[in-house]
């Protein structure tokens, strides 16, 4: 059971928009907890700032691990949980205070999503060497067309999504902290993670795709009467 105030907080914060990943139910209910206890001087801009400050943070640890010493990507797992706090949290807040700006944050968060999937990419890139660096802009591009299908889906449908069927931002930001992990133990295992990520992450963005088209050839069936 959860306690009502919980309950009101999620209902605030997850009206906007729809949401299918493993994690939501759990997600939400964390977000609905620390969204009353982010202190009132805190923005939601400040949020944007610090969830891209974590992906600043990522890049870094490719660097040091390169640079420095290997251990050094586990930042990268604090990297990846600074940006979860900020960038779920951002439009959250303005929800729950019934300030929300919804095309402002809209655009807003979609530029600075892209921004910070271009600094990870650069970051792996600078970490791996020869044609593995291929994956790094592999992972740009893949990423890239997920969130081109997301604007599409929401522009064909009027729904806003930024999960791919189960799996979300959350997921994907769990799933490469794990990676980094095994990368410190097992070290050269991230180029094949990421192999196996990017591949994934093309099946996916192709079955996406064509249920999009199969929506979007049945919307203008429908406008044809």
């Amino acid at each position: 059971m959860i306690s009502e105030k919980i309950r009101k907080a999620v209902e605030l914060i997850s009206h906007d928009r729809e949401r299918t990943n493993i994690l939501k139910t759990v997600e939400y209910r964390a977000l609905a907890y620390l969204v009353q206890r982010i202190p009132p001087w805190m923005s939601s801009n400040m949020l944007t700032a610090i969830g891209f400050m974590g992906s600043l943070l990522v890049a870094t640890a490719f660097m040091l691990g390169y640079f420095y010493h290997i251990d050094f990507l586990l930042l990268g797992v604090a990297g990846f949980a600074i940006s979860w706090f900020g960038d779920s949290l951002d439009g959250r807040l303005a929800y729950y205070r019934k300030i929300p700006r919804r095309r402002y944050g809209f655009v807003l968060d979609v530029t600075i999503d892209w921004i910070s999937i271009i600094v990870i990419g650069g970051g792996y890139m600078v970490y791996t060497d020869g044609p593995w660096e291929l994956l790094g802009y592999a992972f740009v591009a893949m990423y890239g067309w997920e969130m081109i299908i997301a604007l599409m889906r929401y522009k064909i449908t009027g729904r806003y999504s930024i999960d791919s069927g189960k799996l979300g931002p959350t997921e994907a930001r769990i799933i490469i902290s794990v990676i980094l992990v095994l990368e410190v133990l097992v070290p050269g295992s991230v180029d094949y993670s990421a192999l196996v990520l990017c591949t994934a992450l093309l099946i996916i963005n192709v079955i996406d795709t064509r249920k999009l088209l199969r929506i979007s050839d049945e919307a203008d069936l429908r406008e044809r009467g």
